[in-house]
């Protein structure tokens, strides 16, 4: 059996990602925490396409989402930011 490394596994996953959930990687890592209406705006993204982005990076572990009151929160995880790291080394 063969395996892949890390590296290997974020080049694939990256591929498979809408190309907006790198500019919502970078907004979380840039600006912090945000509800989705800001993350919307700060990284330029529909609000349709930004929940379905949040979603399947949630799924990765890319991002964590917790509930305050009424709003999502969404936050960048220390794998989210490994994998923005090393995606951005590869392109």
């Amino acid at each position: 059996m063969t395996g892949i490394s890390l590296v290997e596994y974020f080049q694939k996953v990256s591929e498979r990602l809408p190309t907006e959930a790198e500019r919502v990687l970078i907004a979380l890592m840039e600006q912090g925490s945000m509800n989705k209406e800001e993350l919307s705006l700060t990284a330029k993204v529909k609000r349709a396409v930004l929940d379905h982005v949040v979603m399947q990076l949630y799924a990765l572990g890319l991002v964590d989402v917790s509930t305050e009151g009424k709003s999502k929160i969404c936050s960048v995880t220390k794998l989210g930011g490994d994998f923005l790291t090393l995606i951005k080394k590869a392109s």
